[in-house]
């Protein structure tokens, strides 16, 4: 877009939308827990009473697919049945059981002189959410945030923006149904990437950004954004096989971290093997790689195990695959192990297999991951895996929130203090 008058229409329009945010956010911060509930029970049914219109939507956007390019793949994940509508809305329902965090008392104490402090969860306020060809992540997303008190501007890729759109109208209609406020959810209705950029710039009015999708989007959201940015990169993620493993459990491991479901973030895309227990485990879990049609990677001393191994390049060490790849590597102690995952990984999750707990403790401490698993898949680095139920992302950050983003990551607190006519001397 190159038109003077239509660039000031654009930013216009971006700023309405995050100045009607701003008001809904404040009037979302003293909602009750049952009205959010109310509005999450109420889009889940309307989602299914909506559905003939929902799936022509979708339909729209499966039509338009091949002029993007997208892959097979992509599609499939864009694609929605009545099946998969379903399942929408029963992750609705689902967080409608979830512990509301807002208002929660973190900590709390009595200063001598009788002052009460405590430290409140609240809401962070607007959420701008970034996302690439997933309908279902639409509804998820507005579900968390509404749930935990904040309002969200969501762009969506414009693969969906059929899908998107039609699945936004249903949440608006029952947030006004209900008496959520007016803003609450808003679906920008542009594909204009300039529209990204004026929201982006808009801090004033934007409290976080949290892009979801390819490093290209994520890398642009991170230069560009003024406010702060919970990011997600790559999962470039490692299994190592500790000299004390059980050669068994490490190729049951292995197979599952990699092969259970490759083209999601947490899948594993790179073996690391002490050399003292190569020679019993690498040929058992190139045999499980071959069963599920891998193409291994390998370095010169792990090739000596993996005949059929294609020579891995320098490039294969810090690749994030989604596919059927894997990177293997030898080294010759635990702390070489943790120096190559820190060099290569993206901070997202790493898994040992061993039967020491002192190096299972080392890894743990040496490694920099949001999440390290021990003698477990790294498939359960995920919100609805640990428990803490849906989740807007994994965040490979450290501020202001690291690993499965939920409720609880979408806050922030406040002191609140209480005194009896208290003034300072």
């Amino acid at each position: 877009m190159t038109d003077p008058a239509e660039l000031r229409e654009l930013e216009l329009y971006c700023r309405n939308v995050a100045e009607n945010a701003r008001r809904a956010s404040y009037q979302l911060s003293m909602l009750d827990t049952e009205a959010k509930n109310r509005w999450l029970e109420a889009s889940a049914a309307a989602l299914m009473d909506s559905r003939k219109a929902i799936l022509e939507a979708n339909l729209r956007d499966l039509e338009a697919a091949p002029g993007y390019g997208l892959s097979d793949a992509s599609v499939d994940r864009l694609r929605l049945d009545e099946t998969r509508l379903q399942g929408i809305a029963t992750a609705l329902q689902e967080i409608v059981a979830l512990p509301d965090p807002i208002g929660e008392v973190i900590s709390g104490f009595t200063r001598p002189g009788g002052l009460r402090i405590q430290k409140t969860r609240v809401p962070l306020g607007v959420v701008f959410f970034i996302y690439e060809s997933r309908p279902n992540v639409t509804a998820d997303a507005a579900a968390i945030c509404v749930k935990s008190g904040n309002a969200v501007i969501l762009r969506g890729g414009k693969e969906a923006i059929h899908s998107s759109q039609a699945i936004v109208d249903v949440l608006s209609r029952t947030a006004e149904s209900v008496g959520l406020p007016a803003g609450a959810v808003q679906l920008v209705n542009t594909t204009d990437r300039d529209a990204v950029g004026h929201f982006l710039r808009m801090d004033d009015l934007i409290d976080v950004t949290i892009p979801r999708g390819g490093e290209g989007l994520i890398r642009r959201v991170a230069s560009e954004a003024t406010m702060p940015v919970i990011k997600h990169f790559d999962g470039n993620c490692h299994v190592y096989v500790d000299a004390d493993a059980d050669p068994a459990m490490a190729a049951n491991l292995v197979e599952n971290s990699k092969c259970q479901r490759m083209g999601v973030c947490n899948a594993c895309e790179s073996l690391v093997v002490h050399q003292s227990i190569a020679e019993r485990a690498l040929p058992l879990i190139a045999e499980r790689l071959r069963a599920n049609q891998i193409e291994m990677r390998a370095d010169e001393r792990a090739s000596k195990f993996i005949p059929d191994a294609l020579p891995a390049v320098a490039e294969d060490w810090g690749t994030e695959y989604l596919g059927p790849k894997i990177s293997i590597a030898i080294v010759d102690s635990l702390q070489a192990a943790a120096e190559h995952i820190n060099r290569y990984g993206s901070r997202h999750t790493e898994a040992i297999v061993t039967n020491s707990l002192q190096a299972a403790n080392q890894f743990t401490q040496l490694v920099d991951s949001s999440a390290v698993m021990v003698n477990a898949s790294t498939r359960f680095n995920d919100g609805g895996m640990f428990g803490l139920g849906a989740e807007i992302g994994i965040s490979t950050d450290k501020f202001h929130a690291r690993g499965p983003c939920g409720l609880r990551e979408l806050t922030t607190y406040k002191y609140i203090v209480h005194g009896q006519g208290h003034t300072r001397s």
